[in-house]
């Protein structure tokens, strides 16, 4: 009763303002008109304030006067009081404390005035009338009760039966059963039925009785019966105990309750004339038995599910019929109709929503529904009530709909006019038919349109004072598609009709709420009811069946069963049909051709369906090895792809989840990103793609879907306008870019873990290349505007957002082409000009007004230092540009027109073909085919544009105010090394733009030390890189090789190409750089050289990597190895070498890891098939007849960034190197020498030591070459003319030349056989006769530090070498800079002090003039370097041959005696001609020496002898200071050769600014 609480402040105020408030609150509750709910709330009140006296709040006396003036509200006001003692009197009589019932008393006896005995002696307990003194003694009142109840219920009224007249009831039936259309009204018909009850004596229940049988027979007289039977009737509860005795006369087996006695029990339900609850408990069967009734259909259905997934045996199957037949046979004992569900019907047909509600609320959810004939009782007055807002808003244009009369009871639920009415009853309704909605399609398809009326009046109506309002009702649509709306469809059989029309509302719907939606269908839905788990179950079974079936043959059959099954339950069939492909991969082709008969509800079901399975979290997503991704994550990725292409299903779902992925540091799920944008825009990322494609990939986007894919992909149009669609609604496209980007390094760091490094490199280049791929279709496929909109500048990208620099330049890079042919659009629509300089000119100012701002940014991403050597300019040109600016694949044009050109003779040769297609196929390639042509011919223009800004700008590019050396190392460090992995394109541009820098003879640039650089340090960078960049890395290598092989192959090709230019100066200059003279360039001959060092440095990093035993190392040098293949190895002995180590490679990881074993063996047979493209080494580069030209000493720092001097190519050849790699292999023993061989070429390093040295000495080398001058000038008067004497002493030299050659071929072989101990001691006895020689020879005394360092140098030789070609592979740039100061510590040592040594290589082909210096170098020494480099061959012969009989020992001594005493002779004329010659030979300046001079003939054995003299001295030579020239003792002979080649740099160059060596 206490629902209604007084507020304390009217107990505290009473007397001011409590009482008010409490007289206004009882008249306002009395004036309710709520069906008795107004008597409950006064009866709260006047109660709460009873119990307020009681408990002493507030004052007798004042309560009383209030209650009193209570009465005159109600006339049944002191009915209701009494109730409320009646209530405190059960309270108070339980209550401990006498207080609060004396209390109670004085109160009830205050308000005997005006509450009436009668009443109170009715409902107050006797003890409680006693104590007010209305009875004397309750025991006696009990008595006299008991009394009278037993006399009104007990005794038998015995004259009734003897005077009821059967005439009576005759009368009543009559009465009631006439006609009622004329004017004969209910209260007529009362008074004869009253008559008749007198007249008769009838009983009135029995007549009551016969009433309800009457109208029970004329049902259809509602309003005359009823009106009858409220007049008639004094106590609801004698009507219900009738109606009940009705009801359970037909609860015995097999007995049928008649629908009219439901009717006229639902009508005075209706009309509140009995109640539900005195009703309710007559009807069978109880509610206890309902609920047990639903969990048995429940667990049968599940049984029934179980047996249908279940694989059972034949004999069990035969049980199980068994026992479904002693079911059936039960269950045709056919149980009593349940009453309850009669009942509610017939209030649903009536309109009695409200009782029918209460009773559908005692039992289980949906039971009531699941009989069809509720659903669709339901279902009719869910169509009355939506009529007038269907009417209005859902019915399409053009459709007339089916007209419903409303029902004629005025308190059925009132139609809706408005979307907020059907909050009223409407949506509960709704909800209360679940899935059994499914009934009645018409209705499903009328709650579908309402709901695409409101939706578009959601999305249409922004108003916010409604906006509550609107969201509310939103949630209760999104409710009743997901309680009502999807369950009913899995119950509809096949109707395709409402999946169309459920998805028409459905699109409205964000996302979001879609797969919210379908993940509840999917798997909560399923579990609710037992026809539902049926229909899992069935749908299951069926799926089974077809995809047992599918092939590629029967894809149209399989394909019509799927989307039948489709219509209905979609995410069944597509949850079991993923698990499938999950395993089975080769279901993918037939499955995805089968989806074409689906909906495009189920397309948007299959797309969460497909998240769904990706977001497994029970599902590992790598194999168990660890090293790679699981298959059916592969598996589900492709299948994406070729889903989403070919069907026209939403993508932002399946793109946030890979962006929430991202999000989350994980980067698996990029292979779904990969395979949509590769199969929907046809963008391919691969790193085997053949040169052809990659040379396509250069030219336009026509060109590049024509002949850069593996796969010719066509009709991408409208699935990547799709795709870009998704990404730009949605704002996916740079977050996706951003996060990739920086996912890179995360995969490394932050995601790496514990996994195997195989893994990190595969979700690194997986995460990268779908980086590029989707950087690349953005590019191709978003308007300017678009682009430019949505990326920022690259200072934001890099600082802001923490974009690597690489992956920040290539997102900008169109963003960069775009605006600068818009900007060039615009000039040339200012200005019209038609010439081409004119528009040449308006690019570039196009170019300088985009690319300034992105100048100024770039000073932001590096050190200020950095800005030093290379021009901001140069820097954001060289990531700016790509391999579309900078060259036109005209070869690539012309291979694809070509192609079109075969495609339309074909097509016209073919006769199969009808005309009306051939003449569509031929247009189509005719169009292709002048589409690429003008492409071709807009790239052109293009290039040249980019050509001409390029010369414009590469003065300013490199500012070189650090040394040469710093300059190239930054440029690969920020530009070259970070593009040449980022794509294949990017390696090929990488190598291009060398190049270019080269050809366009940029100042400061020395492309010989940057090749150099490159090819003398790939050990780290090999080790570094992951799979892919490998083969990037590769391609790069190759590209540069093949430059450096087209210069190699052909002396014309270098002349025009190298010669004269910058980057192959030997010497820079403050001044002059524009190739210098003649004296400073490499001349053709050394560059073969330095080549040839280039491959052996290549061969030792391959070598070295093949010997670690690491995998990445191994596998990355396989791939660098396979890339590089077309132009190395060319040099025979190198590529045997490599061909051993492979080969063990192979031996060793067959049955350890395969995949290198594979890599291993492809490599091995193709580097076999290219054994007949190898060389030797003497015809890679020339070394039989070096010439006798003087070089620069700073020429003889070797290339290997060693810091070492150069070594003599005939060492080589008599085997005197001692490498500290031979060790490890007896193979590596023909490549490592190589290094010394080839060491002619230098190293170009910085010496900053030769200012101080030039000033110092300038005096003294102007004198020295006015001497030589002299000299040279009386030689030349004194030249002596051919005479028989110079022939017949050339014959003798060939003779000689052909035995040396034998001699030096067993040399050689004896140095691969010689033990390394024998070697150094041969070496060391060498050096000691060597140096008695020399003194003896020369007449002047060596210096004893010279003579240590030299043997010094010669024992550390092996050990230094290798250490310090380490040192410098530790990291590619910069160098160690250690290593470093090493090197120009003993730079600025050779650059002080020339050696008496000169390298071989350039003594080959050097373009330097003979010089005096040489001339007395010969006279002095070449007696001396004759006898004691033929002892050193006699020694070395000894050692190598020492098992060996002793005949051919004596033998080989005869020959030498022989051959000594030639040479003797020779020599003892030569040297007189020498003399001769020194008072006047007069040879050109600048002729070269090609072959030997025939004004000094000697002998080619001669010229080896001294070369090897020479190369086995110059390492002591070279590196130590001459004493005399810094000290003030006598000057060398040597000084005066570096002093006159300083004078003439002087005079050519001015000051010299650095000396540095390629």
């Amino acid at each position: 009763m206490a629902t209604l609480i007084l507020p304390g402040e009217w107990i505290k105020n009473w007397e001011k303002s409590g009482k008010h408030e409490f007289v206004q609150l009882c008249k306002e509750l009395t004036k309710k008109t709520d069906h008795g709910s107004e008597i409950r709330d006064v009866q709260a009140a006047l109660y709460e304030l009873c119990w307020q006296v009681v408990q002493g709040n507030l004052k007798l006396d004042l309560v009383v006067s209030v209650l009193g003036d209570m009465m005159e509200l109600r006339d049944d006001m002191p009915s209701i009081l009494a109730d409320v003692f009646s209530t405190l009197d059960l309270e108070t009589a339980a209550l401990e404390e006498k207080v609060k019932r004396d209390h109670y008393t004085q109160l009830v006896g205050a308000c005997l005035f005006f509450v009436p005995d009668a009443i109170l002696k009715e409902r107050l307990d006797p003890e409680t009338l006693e104590s007010l003194g209305l009875i004397k003694q309750a025991h006696q009142f009990n008595q006299k009760i008991v009394k009278i109840k037993t006399k009104l219920f007990y005794k038998q009224q015995k004259f009734n039966l003897l005077r009821e007249e059967n005439e009576g009831y005759a009368k009543l039936i009559t009465e009631l059963g006439q006609d009622l259309s004329g004017n004969i009204t209910s209260h007529l018909v009362l008074e004869s039925i009253k008559s008749l009850i007198g007249c008769f004596n009838l009983d009135p229940n029995r007549v009551l009785d016969i009433i309800l049988e009457v109208y029970e027979s004329r049902s259809d007289q509602d309003e005359f019966f009823l009106a009858l039977i409220k007049s008639y009737m004094c106590e609801p509860l004698t009507l219900c105990h009738i109606l009940g005795f009705k009801f359970k006369f037909y609860q015995e087996p097999n007995e049928e309750t008649p629908k009219s006695l439901y009717h006229i029990a639902a009508a005075l339900l209706h009309h509140n004339l009995i109640e539900l609850e005195d009703l309710y408990v007559h009807l069978m069967p109880v509610d206890a038995t309902i609920v047990e009734e639903h969990k048995r259909d429940i667990s049968e259905a599940k049984q029934i599910a179980r047996k249908l997934v279940m694989v059972v045996v034949p004999s069990e199957k035969s049980e199980d019929k068994d026992k479904e037949k002693e079911k059936e046979e039960e269950k045709n004992d056919k149980p009593p109709d349940n009453q309850k569900l009669g009942l509610l019907e017939a209030l649903l047909r009536i309109g009695d929503w409200h009782h029918a509600q209460s009773i559908m609320d005692q039992m289980p959810s949906f039971y009531a529904t699941s009989h069809k004939a509720i659903a669709l009782a339901l279902c009719q007055l869910v169509h009355l009530t939506v009529e007038p807002l269907y009417r209005r808003a859902g019915l399409p244009k053009g459709a007339r709909g089916c007209v419903l009369h409303p029902l004629r009871n005025k308190r059925a639920p009132r139609p809706a006019e408005s979307f907020d009415d059907l909050r009223r009853d409407t949506f509960s309704m709704i909800c209360y038919l679940g899935p059994h909605l499914s009934h009645d399609a018409i209705l499903f398809a009328k709650i579908v349109r309402l709901g695409k009326a409101f939706m578009k009046e959601y999305q249409s109506d922004g108003r916010s004072d409604v906006k509550e309002k609107m969201e509310t009702l939103l949630s209760c649509f999104l409710s009743i598609a997901d309680q009502v709306l999807l369950p009913s469809l899995s119950l509809m059989e096949c109707n395709a009709c409402m999946s169309e029309e459920l998805w028409g509302l459905f699109k409205l719907f964000p996302y979001r709420h879609r797969y919210r939606l379908y993940g509840q269908w999917k798997n909560e839905t399923y579990t609710s009811h037992p026809l539902l788990v049926k229909v899992k179950a069935q749908t299951v079974e069926r799926a089974k069946y077809i995809m047992k079936r599918l092939t590629k043959e029967n894809v149209k059959q399989s394909g019509r069963q799927i989307g039948k099954l489709s219509h209905s339950n979609p995410t069944i069939l597509f949850d079991y049909m993923l698990s499938q492909i999950q395993w089975y991969d080769n279901l993918i082709v037939p499955v995805v051709d089968s989806l074409k008969y689906l909906t495009s509800l189920n397309y948007d079901v299959l797309a969460y369906c497909i998240i769904e399975a990706l977001a497994n979290p029970e599902k590992e997503k790598m194999k168990h090895d660890d090293t790679t991704i699981s298959s059916w994550l592969q598996s589900l990725a492709s299948l994406c792809g070729a889903v989403f292409r070919k069907y026209p299903i939403e993508l932002a779902g399946l793109l946030q989840y890979v962006t929430n992925q991202l999000k989350a540091g994980k980067s698996f799920d990029l292979l779904i990103l990969k395979e949509v944008v590769q199969k929907m825009a046809g963008i391919e990322i691969t790193d085997e793609m053949t040169s052809e494609q990659l040379e396509a990939m250069t030219g336009g986007e026509q060109l590049k879907a024509e002949g850069g894919y593996f796969g010719q992909i066509r009709n991408t149009k409208k699935s990547s306008q799709r795709l870009k669609d998704a990404l730009l609604d949605h704002e996916l496209a740079l977050p996706l870019c951003l996060l990739m980007a920086q996912q890179r390094n995360g995969v490394v760091f932050l995601e790496s873990g514990e996994k195997h490094l195989k893994l990190v490199g595969h979700l690194y280049d997986q995460c990268h290349d779908t980086l590029v791929q989707f950087g690349g279709f953005l590019a191709s496929n978003l308007s300017t505007e678009d682009y430019i909109k949505r990326v920022p500048s690259i200072d934001i990208l890099c600082n802001q957002f923490h974009t690597p620099h690489d992956a920040a330049f290539f997102l900008s890079r169109p963003m960069y082409a775009h605006q600068i042919l818009s900007k060039y659009d615009e000039l040339k629509k200012a200005e019209k000009g038609n010439r081409q300089q004119q528009k040449v000119h308006k690019y570039v100012a196009a170019c300088e007004q985009v690319m300034t701002p992105v100048h100024e940014a770039v000073v932001s991403l590096h050190p200020a230092r950095v800005w030093d050597d290379l021009r901001p300019q140069f820097y954001a040109t060289f990531w700016s540009l790509t391999m579309y600016d900078l060259a036109v694949p005209h070869s690539a044009y012309e291979r694809e027109v070509n192609k079109l050109k075969v495609q339309i003779k074909a097509i016209e040769e073919n006769p199969e073909i009808p005309m009306n297609k051939k003449k569509k196929e031929k247009e189509r390639c005719t169009a292709l085919q002048e589409k690429l042509q003008e492409e071709e011919k807009k790239q052109l223009e293009h290039v040249q544009r980019v050509l001409h800004r390029l010369k414009l700008e590469k003065d300013n590019w490199l500012l070189a105010k650090s040394t040469k050396n710093e300059t190239i190392t930054k440029f690969l460090q920020l530009c070259l090394f970070p593009r040449c992995i980022f794509s294949s394109i990017d390696a090929v541009y990488c190598a291009r733009f060398v190049e270019l820098v080269h050809q366009q003879k940029t100042p400061n640039f020395c492309t010989l030390l940057c090749y150099d650089r490159v090819f003398s340090a790939i050990i780290y960078t090999v080790a570094s890189c992951t799979e892919n960049e490998s083969h990037r890395y590769g391609r790069f290598l190759c590209c540069m090789l093949e430059t450096v092989t087209r210069w190699h192959s052909d002396r014309a090709i270098y002349e025009k190409e190298c010669v004269n230019y910058p980057g192959f100066l030997t010497i820079f200059r403050a001044t002059g750089f524009d190739g210098g003279n003649k004296a400073d360039q490499l001349d053709y001959e050394n560059f073969r050289h330095v080549v040839h060092k280039w491959h052996y440095m290549l061969t030792k990093a391959s070598v070295h990597c093949l010997e670690t035993g690491d995998y990445t190392h191994i596998r990355n040098i396989l791939i660098v190895l396979t890339k590089i293949l077309p132009c190395y190895p060319k040099v025979l002995n190198l590529g045997q070498a490599l061909e051993c180590r492979v080969h063990k490679i192979c031996l060793e990881e067959k049955d350890k890891r395969p995949d290198l074993y594979a890599l291993a063996m492809g490599y091995s047979g193709r580097l076999k098939s290219q054994k007949v493209h190898m060389v030797p080494e003497n015809e890679f580069h020339h070394k039989e007849q070096p010439a006798r030209s003087a070089t620069p000493a700073n020429q003889q720092n070797g290339p290997g960034s060693t810091g070492k001097p150069a070594i003599s190519t005939s060492k080589t050849e008599e085997g005197t190197s001692e490498d500290g790699d031979r060790g490890k292999d007896k193979s590596q023993g023909t490549t490592k020498p190589v290094n010394k061989a080839n060491s002619a070429a230098a190293k170009v390093t910085t010496s900053n030591g030769n200012g101080a040295l030039n000033s110092t000495k300038a005096v003294k080398e102007r004198d020295d070459k006015e001497k030589s001058g002299k000299e040279k000038k009386e030689k030349k008067e004194k030249t002596p003319g051919s005479t028989p004497e110079t022939k017949a002493e050339n014959r003798r030299e060939k003779q000689r030349d052909e035995r040396a050659g034998k001699e030096e071929r067993v040399a050689r072989e004896g140095k691969e056989k010689t033990p390394k101990a024998d070697r150094e001691k041969a070496k060391a006895e060498e050096k000691s006769s060597k140096d008695d020689k020399a003194k003896a020879g020369n007449g002047e005394p060596v210096e004893p530090s010279r003579e240590r360092d030299a043997i010094k140098e010669s024992k550390s030789k092996e050990k230094g070498d290798r250490s310090a070609v380490a040192g410098s592979l530790k990291s590619p740039v910069p160098r160690l800079e250690s290593a470093e100061s090493e090197r120009d510590h003993k730079r600025r040592k050779i650059d002080s002090h020339s050696s008496p040594s000169h390298s071989s290589s350039v003594k080959d082909n050097s373009n330097e003039p003979k010089e005096s210096t040489s001339k007395h170098h010969a006279n002095y020494n070449s007696v001396t370097r004759s006898k004691s480099r033929e002892r050193e061959t006699e020694k070395k012969e000894s050692d190598n041959t020492q098992g060996r009989s002793k005949e051919k020992k004596e033998e080989k001594d005869r020959k030498e005696r022989k051959r000594d005493h030639a040479l003797n002779e020779l020599e003892t004329s030569q040297e007189s001609k020498r003399r001769k010659d020194e008072n006047g030979m007069n040879s050109s300046k600048n002729s070269k020496s090609d072959s030997p001079s025939c004004d000094s003939p000697l002998s080619a054995e001669k010229e080896k002898i001294k070369r090897s003299k020479s190369s086995s001295k110059e390492k002591a030579d070279s590196v130590k200071p001459e004493r005399t020239s810094s000290g003030g003792k006598k000057e060398s002979r040597h000084d005066k050769e570096k002093s006159e080649k300083k004078e003439k740099r002087d005079s050519s160059g001015g000051k010299e600014e650095k000396k540095q060596y390629p």
